[in-house]
């Protein structure tokens, strides 16, 4: 199949701050994927066809992307561009890495495992610090739209920056790197 008809595999990362754009460029090379740097904003500054349309032309998988809504409740630019990327026959949403926050009236989505703050694969879900939560949800502005499409894996972290160094750049970011390897099925 030649590659411009292949589907491209791409994995989502619900932040798009610039500690996020970081720890996400650190975790894709980690795992030999590339990064859409320039989907990170805050909230995110291009379209689903735009991204599409880079996805397309990078030159590894996976491909990693970040979505994120600002905080503001209901459908933000975000969520419009993973119901973009869930609709396209070319993209392949390997899963989704759900970035905890402490978005309120916000009803976020069940998760399927998350990685802690301390790189436990655990079963249930953890808070903006990647502690363990207990009930399962993982709480964010830029998730809810994940409870009406589809996709293979949602894996719940902590928000990076925001777990006392744990997933800095300066480490490899190790709690997205591990994020991503559960979503490959690497680990």
């Amino acid at each position: 199949m030649d590659k411009s008809k292949k589907r491209r595999k791409v994995v989502i990362i619900t932040d798009g701050d610039n500690v996020a754009r970081q720890a996400a460029e650190t975790a894709a090379a980690q795992v030999g994927g590339r990064c859409i740097s320039r989907s990170a904003g805050n909230p995110t500054p291009l379209s689903g066809d735009e991204i599409i349309d880079m996805i397309k032309q990078s030159p590894a998988d996976p491909v990693v992307v970040m979505v994120d809504d600002r905080g503001k409740p209901g459908l933000g630019e975000g969520e419009k561009v993973i119901k973009c990327l869930a609709e396209s026959k070319d993209i392949e949403i390997l899963g989704v890495i759900a970035v905890a926050s402490n978005t309120q009236d916000v009803e976020g989505v069940k998760v399927d495992c998350s990685v802690d703050s301390s790189l436990n694969i655990i079963s249930g879900s953890v808070d903006k610090l990647g502690n363990p939560s207990g009930n399962g949800v993982v709480y964010g502005d830029t998730l809810e739209i994940l409870n009406t499409i589809k996709v293979p894996v949602i894996v719940g972290v902590g928000d990076p920056g925001k777990m006392n160094g744990r997933d800095d750049c300066v480490l490899g970011a190790p709690v997205l790197t591990k994020a991503l390897r559960v979503i490959m099925g690497q680990e």
